[in-house]
């Protein structure tokens, strides 16, 4: 079941803050992400995986 970057987020207990501050991006980078203005580029969807303990294609980017 895909899951949506926030649904995700939200399910870690995490903040938009404290999301990405461990993903390594600005907080108005990942609400972009999360409303799905932009998207973000390979070493950033890495980041995102770790953080959030799941594949790139688990992941629902709109």
């Amino acid at each position: 079941m895909k899951l949506t970057l926030k649904a995700l987020r939200i399910n870690k207990g995490y903040t938009q803050e404290q999301a990405a501050q461990l993903i390594g991006i600005s907080v108005e980078t990942l609400a972009k992400y999360e409303k799905g203005i932009t998207y973000p580029d390979i070493p950033v969807l890495k980041k995102i995986e770790e953080t959030y303990g799941t594949k790139y294609d688990n992941i629902n980017f709109f």
